[in-house]
């Protein structure tokens, strides 16, 4: 079976959710008069396809998830937002006189952030960043189900270890996670004990994302409980702080770094 390309899958689905939106856009959008919905399409690597509407990374707070809105007050300093897409988050936080910087590796999400008028944007990884910046942050933001990014066991701590580079002295990450084992779907219960027979998280993806004619690459994205969220601290620089699980699965970790 021919594979598709591999290309910039998340920034075309924001340029075209932000052109649905606005009505402004690079490309003519299908359909006439009536724009065509936007879909994210996740592909897991046991065959599972997923989607979803795009227009929620465009959302205002007032359409928030709860646990979003109480993250705003955890924020203090200067405010590094990692995975920023099309900085949903950190346009608020301009807004309300924060300092912040929206990093993301999606140069077409990054392009829709700074139309929405997002000042200080970053196109690369946390890893890159962390090796030549001179800017120390205050807190580090992991919305959207962004605490995903630390990947895998083996990733956690070199993705820690560089916010450590990039931190003030008593920085914190602010993170949101899901909690994968409340379930009982019989898809994912056998696809988390797959990964355990793998010697992998239970929660721990593997994925890609798909739209139009374009893929990624495969990458991982992990889904941990609060307490393997905290082993995965040990022996790194930061400490878990608190756990607000108000609105299960999902959660916000605030993690502390270690003086």
């Amino acid at each position: 079976m021919e594979q598709p390309p591999i290309g910039d899958v998340f920034g075309e689905m924001i340029r075209d959710a932000y052109a649905v939106r606005t009505g402004v856009g690079p490309r003519p959008l299908a359909g006439g008069r009536v724009p065509r919905p936007v879909i994210e399409v996740i592909e897991r690597d046991d065959g599972l396809i997923n989607g979803a509407p795009a227009d929620h990374y465009l959302n205002e707070p007032k359409h928030w998830q709860p646990h979003d809105r109480r993250a705003m007050k955890l924020c203090r300093g200067q405010v590094l937002d990692i995975g920023t897409g099309a900085g949903r988050v950190a346009v608020e936080l301009q807004r309300r006189g924060v300092a912040v910087t929206g990093l993301d590796t999606s140069p077409g999400a990054i392009e829709v952030a700074r139309r929405r008028g997002l000042r200080d944007t970053v196109v690369t990884t946390v890893d890159a960043y962390a090796a030549g910046a001179t800017t120390r942050y205050d807190t580090f933001l992991l919305l959207g189900n962004n605490l995903g990014l630390i990947e895998s066991r083996e990733r956690a701590p070199v993705l820690l270890d560089a916010l450590a580079r990039l931190a003030s002295p008593g920085a914190r990450i602010v993170a949101q996670g899901t909690d994968p084992y409340g379930t009982t779907d019989p898809v994912h219960v056998a696809y988390h004990r797959r990964n355990r027979e793998r010697d992998r998280l239970g929660g721990q993806l593997r994925l890609r994302l798909r739209y139009r004619l374009l893929a990624t690459e495969w990458f991982d994205y992990l889904n941990c409980s609060p307490a393997e969220l905290e082993s995965l601290l040990d022996g790194t620089r930061w400490r878990l702080k608190s756990v607000d699980d108000k609105d299960r699965p999902y959660y916000l970790a605030v993690m502390e770094l270690i003086q």
